[in-house]
């Protein structure tokens, strides 16, 4: 009986593991100039796009051969091949992007790849910013006291702001680089300014660039197995102690948390909830694209339990179908938890078409910004 029990116990922890589908990433092909030895990477939608994740290196046989194996729960992933940075990304001959590398996982599979070039070997024209005359950047080298680091934040101010006295709400967005400049993006921009230059109701939109390799700690709010010490805590307290007081000193804002908002997707979508739930009497509103809550665990989904009731704001939730298995369904048990707690006015957009990137973001992004403001 005892031995049946340990069996059983046995089981329990191994059969997880084994019922998790495994992928083997193999590069058959790599550019004539490529240097035999360079660490090369897989950043996608199962590691928060961290281009130099030690864990996600490709292992290098005798024979210079490229290939890397994961375990992944059975879905759909975006991914591209790195070597070490977003400005080192694959890309076709000539210099031409490349849409993000899909990964289907219904089981056991392997995948073959064949990398044409490195972005960073491709003499390519400068490329021309297409922020609008609306954007500028605050400081290069903000001090975020909360971490002992700086960063760059951008502002976004409205059509005429300098002509009039009127006050305005203020968005806060993450991945500022994502925001305003396709310059600055690596994957393409959000658009935000002109999305904002052709609506009727006007506010300020303030962006804090993302941490490079440190994004995934300062976007989630608890410590992590995989990647760390999270960092998201202190990150919160930078937006609501030492950003949102800067800014209602600098620029004519309606301060009140009836007018202040945040924003952002994947780790961003998480910070924006967690942002909500630690300061509700800072955020009136909340913009949670395509969170990556699988990060937090059920942290998360405790941190609603138990901080839901005292949140009383605009929650707009949005998810795709083409990002992951998990994605829709934790985004509505989030709703779910927080309906039962909260007095907040909240909406879900579920699209079955929507994949993990911002060219997706942008297409959704004035729904939100009309919805938040309505």
């Amino acid at each position: 009986m005892v031995k049946f029990l340990f069996t059983l116990v046995i089981l329990f922890f191994v059969l997880p593991a084994i019922s998790q589908p495994s992928v083997r990433v193999e590069i058959k092909t790599l550019p004539a100039y490529h240097t035999s030895g360079d660490d090369i990477y897989i950043a996608g939608s199962f590691n928060g796009w961290n281009p130099q994740d030690a864990n996600y290196r490709f292992q290098q046989t005798e024979t210079g051969k490229y290939s890397f194996s994961l375990k992944l729960d059975a879905g759909t992933y975006e991914y591209k091949i790195t070597r070490g940075g977003w400005d080192k990304v694959e890309c076709k001959k000539g210099g031409a992007g490349i849409p993000n590398r899909m990964l289907v996982m219904p089981g056991d599979t392997s995948v073959q790849l064949y990398i044409e070039e490195w972005a960073d070997h491709i003499s390519q024209k400068p490329k021309v910013s297409t922020a609008t005359k609306n954007v500028r950047i605050i400081d290069t080298a903000f001090m975020i006291p909360q971490l002992k680091r700086t960063r760059r934040v951008w502002v976004y101010l409205p059509e005429g702001y300098a002509s009039f006295k009127k006050r305005y709400p203020v968005l806060y967005m993450h991945d500022g680089q994502n925001v305003f400049d396709d310059t600055t993006s690596y994957s393409g921009e959000w658009g935000v300014d002109e999305c904002l230059d052709s609506m009727k109701k006007k506010c300020i939109v303030v962006a804090v660039d993302h941490g490079g390799s440190k994004r995934i700690n300062e976007y989630c709010p608890y410590d992590m197995e995989r990647f760390g010490k999270g960092e998201g805590n202190q990150y919160a307290d930078f937006l609501a102690k030492t950003l949102k007081p800067f800014i209602d000193k600098k620029y004519r804002t309606l301060a009140d948390k009836k007018y202040t908002f945040v924003a952002g997707s994947s780790m961003g979508g998480l910070i924006s909830l967690y942002a909500v739930l630690k300061y509700p009497n800072v955020f009136g509103g909340a913009g949670v694209f395509s969170p990556a809550f699988w990060i937090s665990g059920t942290k998360i989904f405790d941190d609603i339990k138990k901080k839901g009731k005292m949140v009383s704001a605009k929650i707009y939730f949005y998810g795709g179908k083409q990002e992951g298995e998990t994605m829709v369904p934790d985004m509505l048990k989030a709703f779910s938890g927080m309906l039962k707690v909260s007095k907040s006015k909240m909406t879900t957009v579920i699209r079955d078409d929507g994949k993990h990137n911002e060219a997706r973001w942008r297409v959704e992004f004035p729904l939100f910004y009309d919805w938040i403001l309505r």
